[in-house]
């Protein structure tokens, strides 16, 4: 064959497979799904909420940076999100239970730290008494409230200074503590780019939404848009804790 004839068949043969893959790389992206921007400022979100709370672990702040402002949705969070739905709240201050779930789930974060612990950490990280006061029940009467929010402060402190003495004490709760936090600061949520989400309707907490009221479920997150903004309305949790 004329060798110049065969370089140009060569070139040819190159340029069709180049043509080929950039065909299908296009195609790739164009099938990337492009989604509201409901939806990325839903997962930029919880980004959002994780960071702040990676910060100190400070619930509150993370609270305020993500969740609603509308005072009565904010009860109604706070009544299924705290477990207070079995007692007759409805003499109850609004500020007093959201105070009280706040702490509630503060709590359930630092707790979190210490989950799942072996046979030989459960007694040094849940001894009786840390147990006890983890276990603090809401009053059945309502005129007790403020003083079993007042009590939840004085948990989430207690509990506090026993991670800080664990902390100091076991290399291995200092690594778990650094561990979480950091975990939290490096959370990343992206949509993902081959499924459109859709907003649902139907949230089983009928006393937060109503049935024909839209929400997103991002992770363990549930999200509505309130305001124009995105916020989060709650949080699911599954782990063994001790």
């Amino acid at each position: 064959m004329n060798p110049s004839l065969k370089q140009l068949k060569v070139a040819l043969c190159v340029a069709i497979v180049w043509a080929t893959i950039l065909s299908v790389d296009g195609f790739a992206v164009s099938l990337q799904v492009k989604q509201s921007s409901d939806v990325v400022q839903a997962y930029h979100l919880c980004e959002t909420f994780e960071h702040v709370l990676g910060e100190t672990l400070d619930f509150d702040r993370a609270y305020e940076a993500t969740f609603p402002k509308n005072k009565a949705l904010r009860r109604a969070i706070a009544i299924a999100g705290g477990e207070f739905g079995g007692h007759d709240l409805a003499s109850v201050d609004d500020e007093l239970l959201i105070n009280a779930y706040k702490r509630r789930m503060e709590l359930f974060y630092l707790v979190l730290i210490l989950a799942g612990p072996s046979a030989e950490e459960a007694p040094i990280f849940f001894p009786p008494e840390i147990k006890a006061m983890l276990q603090h029940p809401a009053p059945a009467d309502p005129r007790h409230f403020r003083s079993f929010v007042s009590q939840l402060d004085q948990d989430v402190a207690r509990f506090r200074a026993h991670i800080d003495r664990l902390v100091a004490r076991y290399p291995a709760v200092a690594d778990r503590n650094r561990e979480f936090k950091a975990g939290l600061l490096a959370a990343k949520f992206q949509p993902p780019g081959d499924r459109k989400i859709e907003p649902i309707i139907g949230y089983y907490r009928s006393d937060v939404l109503r049935k024909d009221e839209p929400y997103y479920e991002v992770g363990s997150y549930t999200i509505i848009k309130e305001g124009g903004r995105m916020r989060i309305i709650g949080i699911r949790f599954i782990t063994r804790l001790f």
